[in-house]
């Protein structure tokens, strides 16, 4: 019998929230519910010191200098390979606001090789996998990101990853569970 639908911790019940959790909770950064009241939120609510250090650096890279598209891409395939449905849920809405088309959306699961990249993109989903599997980039890697990113860019690539990494430690360990009205995480 699968327990995938049965969260290990229960989030906090609003009822007791402080003023500061509130805050914490419901900031702007990830944006109107369910996103500012998920239950990872209302999970790591339980953890206040880990909650406001992750939030803070979540809000950095949320609003990271690489295009908002660049960072969905990298996202959707961190999702994808960590089998990750909490963060799937919450980012294939926000990848399609920002552009992402829903063959580019079902093309980050096929991987890099798959048929239909550019140059760039292909790149850039392609150092998620090499990210993921040996957390380092390949030379030719960043050789090719290096035309594309600056120093900033650049260090947020590996940083965006692994904060999603962590998402999908954080979701899938403790079976923090999406809002059921989002996107589901399509089998490989």
């Amino acid at each position: 019998m699968s327990h995938e639908g049965i969260p290990r911790i229960e989030p906090l019940p609003e009822d007791e929230w402080d003023d500061e959790l509130r805050t914490l909770i419901d900031q702007s950064w990830s944006g109107p519910p369910p996103g500012n009241r998920n239950n990872l939120y209302r999970t790591l609510a339980r953890h206040r010191p880990l909650f406001r250090a992750w939030s803070d650096l979540g809000r950095v890279l949320l609003n990271s200098r690489l295009p908002a598209r660049d960072r969905e891409l990298l996202i959707l395939r961190t999702a994808g390979l960590t089998r990750c449905r909490f963060e799937w849920a919450y980012h294939e809405p926000l990848a399609l606001r920002v552009g992402i088309s829903h063959d580019e959306i079902r093309r980050v699961l096929a991987g890099p090789d798959a048929p239909g990249w550019d140059k760039r993109d292909a790149t850039l989903v392609g150092a998620v996998d090499q990210l993921v599997s040996d957390a380092r980039l390949a030379d030719a890697t960043w050789d090719l990101l290096l035309t594309w990113y600056d120093e900033q860019q650049l260090i947020e690539i590996p940083a965006i990853v692994g904060q999603y990494q962590l998402v999908a430690y954080l979701t899938n360990a403790i079976r923090i569970q999406p809002d059921g009205r989002l996107p589901v995480l399509p089998e490989p």
